[in-house]
């Protein structure tokens, strides 16, 4: 599959053969099972020893004629602990069970279950990779995945750019996918930052940003800006190319097809 080499301007400078990775099917069932399967969430849980943090055992027997007994003595049988005691009478509180003042949580998070246990094939992975990766090249699902370019026309994809781009100082590198991509592009190549409306805010996620533009570089190139994400070609998964769906707006470097090309 032959495609263009674009200069820093945006011209056509040569054609260059694009691996196979990026002629493969796309299967989105296969990227959905990844993107699941890679799913990250940070564990959280009360302290396991939360609630049994006082002096007293907290174990009582209920028998007859037994010293410390809860017996007879017209009470509960939850655990206690002592609070005052005159020889064979005690002053108890209850405590470690969860209807008790300090007592532990009935039902607390726990960690294990937020652990994702799913395991992919190997085969199945490469797979993944491949229908991302050539899903970033197809017009039809760049189109899918943005609402505001449908019933339009992409010009210049799949934007393959010389190796001259990672050498571009911030202002310049802004100029230059302008003119790479176009204005309608460029609009959601920029990521943006927005508070969210309704409750959200007050849940721990005030604000929401999109995805914006993909840079993968070669593995000796390197490019440093705050305004795109950039990554290696020997780094680059389906979590960068396919989060919330196969078709992400993607810039590659000259490198990054070689690199590509090479790996198999």
């Amino acid at each position: 599959m032959k495609t263009k080499l674009l200069d820093i301007n945006g011209k056509e400078k040569a054609k260059i053969d694009l691996p196979k990775c990026f002629s493969a099917k796309v299967r989105e069932d296969i990227v959905a099972k990844v993107i699941e399967a890679k799913k990250v969430k940070q564990p959280y849980a009360p302290s396991p020893v939360a609630g049994k943090q006082h002096s007293a055992s907290g174990i009582l027997i209920h028998q007859r004629k037994v010293w410390k007994s809860q017996y007879g003595r017209g009470i509960s049988r939850i655990p206690r602990k002592i609070m005052t005691r005159k020889g064979s009478q005690f002053n108890w509180v209850g405590a470690e069970v969860s209807n008790t003042r300090g007592g532990r949580r009935p039902h607390p998070p726990k960690v294990l279950s937020m652990i994702s246990l799913l395991k992919i094939n190997k085969k199945e992975m490469k797979l993944a990779l491949e229908s991302a990766l050539s899903a970033t090249v197809n017009e039809k699902f760049v189109i899918k995945k943005y609402a505001t370019l449908k019933n339009s026309k992409i010009e210049n994809i799949p934007f393959i750019v010389e190796s001259k781009l990672v050498t571009l100082k911030a202002k310049e590198l802004i100029s230059s996918l302008k003119k790479i991509l176009g204005e309608n592009l460029f609009g959601l190549a920029v990521q943006k930052k927005s508070i969210r409306c309704g409750k959200g805010k007050l849940r721990g996620r005030k604000y929401k940003s999109n995805a914006g533009l993909l840079i993968v570089v070669g593995d000796k190139e390197k490019l440093k800006t705050t305004a795109f994400d950039v990554v290696s070609a020997k780094k680059l998964g389906v979590n960068d190319l396919a989060s919330g769906g196969v078709g992400r707006l993607t810039v590659y470097t000259e490198g990054a097809i070689k690199n590509l090309r090479e790996k198999k």
